[in-house]
């Protein structure tokens, strides 16, 4: 018998409060942040996105020394022959030069150097399943992809429910196809990356609400929270009337005092010039939403990455 058959995998629906904290890589989510969502009675995330294995075992450590409430790990899920051909598709090394040569007026004025070539890192990705496959942790989620049948289980079978971020119906299904116990269903208001499969990908601009609902209608059992934009208790009410059994919250985290979030970027979020935001590529090659600055305005076009 597997672990799997003997326990109860954590479901939104097991939470005192069906609120998760959104995994935001790079800084804005901290221990003490995962730690206050679970003792407020969510779930709270560590976002892996841009660590390997090793690291992201000394933040499942770090978290736990903080709550015994439970947590879970997101991990992005990229595929190097599709950032590689979505790369190609927009016009190879020539369109990073391109790019590049528009990024030099910034650096210089910032005294920076660019790197006339481009920068790899490997996020060990295996890595990664291997140490959350060890460290057992109650929820293992997944950006960027749809892990295959064979991730999902194993990750199922030491007790972790595993979750996939989706932006769409049929990623909805595909999802719940391999196995997936619950989903992130992420609206196009979405702060954070667009949850799109494949790198070259267009995202579509249905709203939470309106995905919610599609969801919902084509998957009646499947247990799913609704981000993007939910920042008031009207928008919580507004997706769960449409068939959500939860919220995942991450642009209204980002000024709380345990966040990460930079001095520089909390005053942003609350200055009055920055008020429009924008779907861009232009910091990391996949649509993020940002605040609309100069630098926002001027790079919009970057390419695919």
């Amino acid at each position: 018998m597997t672990a799997s058959d003997t326990r109860v995998r954590l479901l939104p629906s097991h939470l005192r409060r069906a609120v998760i904290g959104a995994p935001m890589a790079g800084g804005p989510t901290t221990g003490e942040l995962i730690a206050a969502v679970g003792e407020a009675g969510g779930l709270g995330m560590i976002g892996s996105g841009y660590l390997d294995g090793e690291a992201t075992r000394a933040e499942i450590a770090a978290v736990r020394e903080l709550t015994d409430a439970p947590f879970g790990v997101n991990v992005f899920l990229l595929d190097e022959a599709d950032s590689a051909a979505a790369l190609d598709a927009a016009g190879g090394s020539a369109a990073l030069e391109e790019y590049a040569a528009t990024l030099e007026p910034v650096a210089r004025r910032l005294g920076i150097d660019l790197a006339r070539d481009p920068q790899f890192t490997d996020f060990d990705q295996d890595g990664t399943i291997a140490a959350l496959l060890e460290e057992a942790v109650p929820v293992v989620s997944f950006t960027f992809g749809i892990p295959d049948a064979d991730t999902v289980r194993r990750l199922q079978e030491v007790g972790s429910a595993v979750v996939v971020t989706v932006a769409s119906v049929e990623d909805a299904r595909r999802s719940v196809e391999v196995g997936a116990d619950w989903l992130s269903v992420q609206g196009a208001e979405a702060g954070g990356h667009r949850s799109t499969t494949t790198v070259g990908e267009e995202p579509n601009q249905t709203s939470t609400v309106d995905l919610a609902r599609a969801v919902r209608a084509a998957l009646p059992e499947t247990e799913f929270v609704a981000a993007g934009g939910i920042s008031t208790s009207a928008d919580v009410a507004a997706v769960l009337e449409a068939g959500a059994t939860g919220v995942q919250l991450g642009t209204v985290l980002l000024r709380t005092p345990e966040a990460g979030t930079s001095a520089l970027h909390r005053a942003a979020l609350g200055d009055p010039r920055f008020t429009e935001t924008r779907p861009t590529r232009c910091y990391t090659g996949r649509y993020a939403r940002a605040l609309v600055n100069g630098f926002v305005a001027e790079h919009h076009y970057a390419p695919a990455a």
